[in-house]
């Protein structure tokens, strides 16, 4: 028998699992290539503090493994705040940071010019990176050292601090992050190489129709329960 109590609890149940994924996006992000999108993935877990303005994270190499000598390698992690840009070329400055302990890659931090960002990146607004974590000896975003990166399986923890954090949130510093990636399969249409960002997620607008729109479904049920009585 038809029961629309349940179906509205349950669609209302729905609304707000939905509602809670969105709000909580910031504490664990995906992001994937722009030119290559599935063949350049990673997920990164996020924490800031704003009483200590200390921000650490953790990233995984979710890139699929494909041929061996062309499997897509992290070899630099970076950070454009908000707003995009900034008029000096090595953005805000003032920033200490380290990579934890790890066995399988040797990061490097830097708070100076990181130089341009590669795949569509440079154009306005321009990325400038305000801080990043690189491997090898270049000290370019753009560049890197395979041999020193994160392959697909493995994990790396880091952690920032500065008072130049002050008045972000812990979403806006997650979300302003970019990621190289190099040995991207030729099938990825990247040339070798890639830069990762945030993958998009539902704007609050999106979400308001989306319950409006279950809201209806449900409203239209149960007239049509009353038709019938």
């Amino acid at each position: 028998m038809f029961q629309p109590r349940r179906l509205l609890f349950s669609l209302a149940s729905l609304i707000i699992m939905v509602a809670a994924a969105n709000v909580t996006r910031a504490d664990t992000i995906n992001i994937v290539g722009v030119d290559s999108g599935q063949y350049s993935t990673a997920t990164v877990v996020c924490e800031f503090n704003a009483q200590t303005n200390t921000f650490t994270f953790t990233i995984t190499n979710t890139s699929a493994i494909t041929t061996p000598g062309s499997t897509s390698t992290i070899t630099a992690i970076g950070f454009d705040l908000p707003p995009r840009g900034n008029a000096s070329d090595s953005g805000l400055n003032g920033f200490t940071g380290m990579q934890a302990p790890s066995l399988s890659a040797n990061f490097a931090f830097s708070d100076g010019s990181l130089g341009t960002v590669p795949h569509g990146f440079g154009s306005p607004p321009p990325v400038v990176l305000d801080f990043g974590f690189i491997t090898g000896n270049s000290g370019n975003f753009g560049s890197g050292q395979v041999e020193d990166g994160l392959l697909p399986g493995e994990s790396a923890s880091f952690t920032v601090s500065g008072a130049a954090f002050a008045g972000f949130t812990e979403e806006q510093i997650c979300n302003a992050i970019f990621v190289r990636f190099q040995n991207v399969p030729l099938e990825g249409r990247s040339e070798g190489s890639d830069v990762a960002t945030v993958q998009a997620v539902p704007e609050p607008t999106t979400m308001l129709l989306l319950g409006t729109g279950l809201l209806g479904v449900a409203g239209a049920a149960r007239r049509k329960l009353k038709a019938r009585r």
